[in-house]
């Protein structure tokens, strides 16, 4: 059974702890050696020896010189990779990038989800005229934040190193793929309404470290590059203490609520509160306030100076007549702003996604036909079989009247082997009158389209490197790279070329790309 990418929703709570004795500091100095090395093989130990009760003095000094390596090693260890503030914590220098200003954030969740953030990166970072790092597409739920209705979120430390944790190991197992492989943005960048620049090509330079980061083997291969980017983990983060640097946006969804030119007095009071009982319950003390992003973090501000603003989550969702984090319909004083807005509503998938789903719809399909995008396995979903299933049987029952057999397109999380009993079951032994089509990860168009999106490297190319990088161009693929999973976008395209209709799963976020997709005539164009 494959892991559902498409499924997407706000994650379940996440109940966070912080360390409070030395033994757990010790533990997370461990981890943190551990990171980068965690798959190698253990060495086997030394099998005990007796020895005899007269020791060498050449013994005592080897023991003693092994002893004052280990202290000198073990205390020069960061435990500020970990976003443990001590005062052994040991930070690189700050980079200089030429008076060029970033803007990074911790993407979370399933792709829909990270689409969000991502646009609302693409909106702070053109709010606050600064370069907006662009992260990698994160597995489906490595990354969780927790319930922002309900109060209990991972913290944007939290959440930071996790994002951090995980792409390393999408670099070292050598599946990293760029938001902007998938998503094209080259419009937005071509008429300078953002500005961006590829997460790798930033780390380079921003960690210190000469290597090419689509090589991963070479980052087994050299132990300096690991301890480099330990070290710049906390710069990275906001945590080093220096605010010239980097500066870490500690609101999140509990608090704060993101504006721009909304009329509102900035602190305002949001709508959305805990209720009594939920404080009561909780034990917590949350009020959420507007706060206007250009006067926080903008000029004259205290994170105005900083080389990098480091964000949280910046995922939002309406929730009771308010958003959960970031509330920026429009600014219609700002036309650069308000352009973005409106091109940001949607942003298409790269070219070769749109031509693979097109080429599917036109040369296997073949024929007019019905997308039925079905969510059965993740979250409250699972408990409505019956009412999803039923909108498409009502919708096909509909199109009975054509001549047979009604051509369907079928995108599922519920495994093929699972149909039987189900009304898809039914469906498929009806084959007089209906025809299913549906793609596997393993399909030859799958495969072919992830190689083509990795030979395009659409995000390398795209933006300006910092001023003390050679260029983005810079990366040689030396090495096998890994495919991405791109089945849930050739999905999608699919399912926007349906041309006897859409069924999609109510509440489903992945059902709203595709309609959004339909609405802009993705497969016309």
């Amino acid at each position: 059974m494959r892991h559902s990418p498409w499924v997407d929703h706000i994650p379940n709570d996440v109940i966070s702890e912080e360390p409070t004795s030395d033994l757990v500091v010790i533990s997370c100095r461990k981890a943190a050696m551990n990171l980068f090395t965690r798959n190698r093989p253990t060495t086997r130990p030394w099998p005990l020896r007796r020895h005899s009760s007269s020791a060498s003095p050449l013994l005592y000094l080897t023991l003693l010189f092994s002893l004052l390596l280990f202290l000198s090693y073990f205390f020069s260890l960061t435990p500020d990779s970990l976003f443990l503030k001590t005062s052994l914590s040991i930070s690189p220098n700050c980079p200089s990038f030429g008076g060029q200003k970033f803007i990074w954030y911790a993407p979370h969740s399933g792709f829909s989800n990270q689409l969000t953030e991502f646009k609302n990166a693409l909106l702070m970072a053109a709010i606050l005229n600064r370069t907006l790092v662009v992260p990698p597409v994160l597995d489906h739920h490595a990354v969780a934040l927790g319930s922002c209705p309900k109060f209990r979120v991972l913290s944007p430390d939290e959440i930071r190193i996790s994002v951090w944790n995980h792409t390393v190991e999408l670099i070292r197992s050598g599946r990293y793929v760029s938001m902007a492989d998938i998503v094209d943005i080259s419009s937005l960048v071509s008429s300078s309404l953002v500005r961006v620049v590829d997460f790798r090509v930033f780390l380079s330079s921003w960690c210190n470290v000469n290597v090419d980061f689509t090589c991963y083997n070479e980052l087994d291969a050299r132990a300096s590059v690991f301890d480099r980017l330990q070290q710049c983990r906390s710069l990275l983060s906001g945590m080093d203490g220096d605010a010239k640097c980097s500066y870490a946006v500690n609101e999140d969804c509990r608090t704060t609520i993101w504006t721009y030119q909304n009329g509102n007095e900035d602190g305002a009071l949001d709508s959305f509160q805990p209720d009594e009982q939920l404080k009561r319950k909780k034990k917590i003390s949350y009020v959420r306030k507007q706060r206007d992003v250009y006067n926080a973090l903008g000029p004259g501000s205290e994170a105005e100076s900083a080389i990098l603003l480091a964000f949280g989550s910046l995922f939002t969702a309406p929730y009771k007549g308010s958003q959960l984090h970031i509330s920026i319909p429009e600014a219609s004083s700002d036309r650069r702003i308000q352009t973005l807005i409106e091109k940001i509503e949607f942003l298409r998938f790269a070219p070769e996604i749109i031509s693979a789903g097109k080429k599917y719809a036109y040369d296997t399909i073949k024929a007019p036909f019905l997308c039925s995008q079905l969510r059965l396995l993740d979250g409250q979903f699972k408990n409505h079989w019956n009412a999803t299933f039923l909108k498409l049987k009502q919708t096909l029952d509909a199109l009975t009247r054509s001549p047979p057999p009604i051509h369907i397109f079928v995108m599922t999380d519920l495994p093929e082997s699972n149909w039987t009993g189900t009304y898809l079951g039914e469906l498929v032994e009806d084959s007089r009158q209906f025809k299913l089509f549906f793609l596997k990860e393993k399909d030859e168009l799958i495969i072919q389209t992830a190689k083509q999106i990795v030979d395009a490297s659409h995000g390398l190319k795209l933006g300006t490197a910092p001023k003390n990088h050679d260029g983005t161009g810079q990366f040689k693929k030396v090495c096998p790279p890994g495919l991405p999973d791109v089945l849930l976008y050739i999905e999608q395209t699919i399912c926007s070329c349906a041309s006897l209709g859409f069924v999609g799963t109510a509440g489903s976020t992945i059902a709203d790309i595709i309609e959004s997709m339909r609405k802009f005539g993705v497969c016309s164009s």
